[in-house]
């Protein structure tokens, strides 16, 4: 096996050629043969985990992938070799699909760093032996599934002879519960009030035995409920009265949920617009904006490819962003101080009378370059910003 197979491919490149229309199916037949050949062969296997994630196939590629993690636990990614790199990043990740980390990759996939990556889960602690590093960076997300992990983690890094970056305490804080309590009391800032409720605190809204102004104090319906831990809208819904908690208990089979407060923030011309910004060391920048007839946006659905209005309108708001972000300035430095993660991602709009409404903040959110040059070239400006940040906070953090 030649030395560039005991890399990963990894996740920012499988992207980039998922993205652009490459053959992912004879890849993953590739991956296939070279692990038939070499069995001890993890990396084959771990791509392989990723591009079934790619296409969907979630639940095959977690198999592979723990098959990939029963065999190793360190692996390194494709890109600057360590002796030429000006920062070497060790990278701790957990078990799980696309969501279970941070995206790092993404951020710095043409950079002169190098990357390795190390997976803690609830079986496997951190390794005595460490491939060399001048920066440990924590991509686990938070969820009920790793806070144990990060707990661990925590543990095991209290006194790390190099720079952390993103505190595992502070992300495990980051449930759409807690993280609406830390950020409640913020001027010029809408989070709605969070509950999480078992199955059967839904079931007793559906009977009444439970008034939907006690659980979430005050207010009354519409609100919205999705299963915890759940991430894409993914069984995420407007619920407008009890008959709809009755149908949605009915269609789903989750134990446990998140109902929280809907707020319409859709402008006078009946458009909801939603930005994803991320916070490095504190300061925001822009990633996108959606723009939707329907309140529950995702960048993929919200019809930007097929009108160049919208684009247009996206443009606009990108270059003009530092506007934007200095009438939320004292949101954003709150956001930070509460949180306190050196970078956070946020999914955000702003109400009808001007406040800046968090839908999410988590660490897991994806960012990336990848849209069409012809499409989307106005992104490439306030991305490379973007990423050229991120970077610098990790050269600010080695101390070069």
């Amino acid at each position: 096996m030649s030395e560039a197979e005991k890399e990963l491919i990894g996740l920012a490149r499988l992207l980039r050629m998922t993205i652009e229309g490459h053959d992912m199916g004879s890849l993953g037949m590739k991956l296939i043969a070279r692990a038939g050949e070499q069995p001890a062969d993890a990396c084959a296997l771990m791509d392989l985990a990723t591009i079934l994630q790619l296409r969907g196939e979630r639940e095959l590629g977690l198999n592979i992938q723990r098959q990939a993690l029963s065999m190793q636990q360190i692996y390194a990614v494709t890109g600057a070799s360590p002796e030429k790199a000006e920062i070497r990043v060790l990278l701790l990740m957990s078990e799980g699909d696309l969501m279970a980390n941070s995206p790092i990759e993404c951020l710095i996939e043409n950079k002169n760093a190098s990357l390795h990556i190390v997976y803690v889960t609830d079986k496997l602690g951190m390794p005595d032996s460490l491939p060399e590093h001048d920066l440990l960076f924590v991509a686990i997300a938070e969820s009920e599934k790793n806070n144990p992990i990060l707990k661990k983690v925590s543990e095991r890094i209290a006194s790390w002879p190099v720079p952390v970056l993103n505190n595992p305490m502070h992300i495990a804080a980051l449930s759409r519960d807690n993280c609406a309590v830390l950020l409640k009391d913020i001027p010029g800032l809408d989070m709605p009030q969070t509950v999480k409720l078992d199955r059967d605190g839904l079931e007793r809204l559906s009977a009444n035995d439970l008034a939907i102004k006690d659980v979430l104090g005050g207010g009354g319906y519409p609100v919205l409920i999705r299963p915890v831990d759940s991430h894409a809208g993914n069984e995420l819904e407007k619920i407008a009265d009890v008959a709809g908690i009755r149908r949605y208990l009915a269609s789903s089979d989750s134990t446990e949920f998140y109902v929280s407060r809907f707020v319409d923030y859709r402008k006078a011309d009946g458009q909801f617009r939603k930005y994803r910004i991320v916070l490095i060391a504190g300061r925001p920048y822009i990633c996108h904006m959606a723009i939707s007839s329907y309140w529950m946006i995702h960048y993929a659905n919200a019809g930007m490819n097929e009108s160049a209005e919208k684009r247009d309108e996206e443009a606009r708001f990108m270059e003009g962003f530092d506007e934007f972000a200095s009438r939320h300035a004292t949101a954003f430095k709150a956001i930070n101080e509460k949180i306190g993660l050196d970078y956070l991602g946020i999914d955000c709009a702003e109400t009808v009378d001007g406040r800046l409404l968090i839908f999410e903040a988590d660490s897991c959110m994806i960012v990336h370059a990848l849209d069409p040059v012809d499409l989307y070239g106005y992104k490439q400006k306030p991305i490379n910003r973007l990423f050229d940040a991120f970077y610098e906070m990790l050269l600010d953090a080695k101390g070069t």
